[in-house]
């Protein structure tokens, strides 16, 4: 099963594509989708929208797991967040791909045992689970993939 994973936000959106087979789990693809700051919103939502649509036709997973948002001290970026969120899921039922959803401490759960890991921890065991050489770069990528991880079928 091919499962892409998805850490929203409108300046970064992280992504990370896991292929899972038993206990076996190889990660095919991770990045980012980099926006700028100055630009309007709806020319970056646009730009998440073409670029994940084209990840999705690329790559071809048959799940999508989007990073819930759970808590944000600042509104603004909880709004700009919930927007990029708004454009991956119409995104994912549009391209007949079966969604999921887990917030932070699901995914922190799943992938440490501990719903109160912090970011290390969790970029650790996702290199681990993944037999990486390297944490995946930047953070916004790893945690795409621990969402991925975190998919159960």
């Amino acid at each position: 099963m091919r499962i892409l994973g998805i850490d929203p936000g409108t300046g970064i959106l992280g992504f990370g594509i896991i292929d899972v087979s038993g206990t076996k789990k190889i990660l095919v693809d991770a990045g980012v989708i980099r926006t700028p700051v100055k630009q309007e919103d709806s020319d970056r939502l646009e730009t998440i929208y073409d670029e994940l649509r084209q990840i999705i036709a690329e790559h071809k997973p048959e799940v999508m797991v989007v990073e819930k948002l759970f808590f944000a001290r600042n509104v603004t970026t909880a709004m700009s967040v919930s927007q990029a969120r708004g454009v991956v899921l119409l995104l994912g039922k549009q391209m007949k791909l079966k969604l999921a959803e887990f917030t932070p401490l699901q995914i922190k759960q799943s992938t440490t045992g501990n719903g109160r890991a912090d970011k290390k921890q969790v970029q650790e065991m996702v290199r681990v689970m993944l037999n990486l050489k390297e944490i995946p770069k930047p953070d916004d990528c790893a945690d795409a993939l621990a969402a991925a991880l975190t998919f159960q079928a």
